[in-house]
């Protein structure tokens, strides 16, 4: 998908695979794992931890930001939209039930990254395009162990996007692994959302050039 038309300076940076953190209460072995994948080629490492108490939360999401500099790479943190704000994050990630993209643009201001998680819906993506979201997601495409009670995605929902007035990036998510990659990015996604495929690899960086390299096709 070809969005060089979109009026937003920040949406150019959204594009090949993007990482997203597993809950882990050892900051140090996220650390570590992170450094892995952004080695391997990562372009987006998305901060998401679930299970941490907000001094974690705090702890870990700093030490990511300052791994994510050494990089040149943007740190988004998934719905703590007062957390991304008081770090310096580059952006956020908010879902249906978290603030609406309007209301996170004007907090946030119009230089961070607002992505919009949008499930099977491309109402939802519209939407989120009209109140200036940098990028949408939708998922999950495959079962995923990483978020319970997801919603199915088809892989046709992609080609709708392109066909549809969205000239934002598109982001896939859910249950992506080396072998059914491909056929996300082929179909048009712009980016690919990945967690444990990464974090869970026996070799983290190899695995994260692996994805990286579907996307030199």
């Amino acid at each position: 998908m070809n969005h060089n038309n979109t009026s937003s300076v920040q949406s150019c940076r959204i594009g090949g695979v993007y990482g997203i953190t597993p809950d882990r209460a050892d900051t140090a072995d996220l650390l570590s794992k992170t450094s892995q994948v952004l080695a391997g080629g990562v372009r987006l490492i998305q901060y998401r931890n679930k299970t941490a108490d907000a001094d974690l939360r705090n702890t870990q999401a700093k030490s990511l930001l300052q791994l994510c500099r050494q990089y040149d790479v943007p740190l988004i943190i998934n719905d703590h939209i007062d957390l991304a704000m008081e770090i310096g994050a580059d952006g956020v990630h908010v879902g249906e039930q978290d603030a609406s993209v309007a209301n996170t643009r004007k907090l946030m201001g119009p230089e961070k990254i607002i992505g919009a998680s949008c499930y099977n819906r491309l109402d939802l993506a519209l939407t989120a395009q009209a109140e200036g979201a940098d990028y949408v997601a939708f998922g999950a495409f495959y079962p995923t162990t990483t978020k319970q009670n997801t919603v199915v995605a088809p892989l046709e929902i992609l080609d709708q996007a392109n066909k549809a007035a969205l000239s934002i990036p598109v982001v896939s998510i859910g249950g992506i692994n080396t072998a059914n990659a491909l056929a996300l990015i082929q179909a048009g996604a712009d980016a690919i959302a990945v967690s444990q495929a990464l974090y869970r690899a026996e070799d983290i960086c190899k695995t994260a050039k692996v994805f990286s390299g579907f996307f030199l096709r």
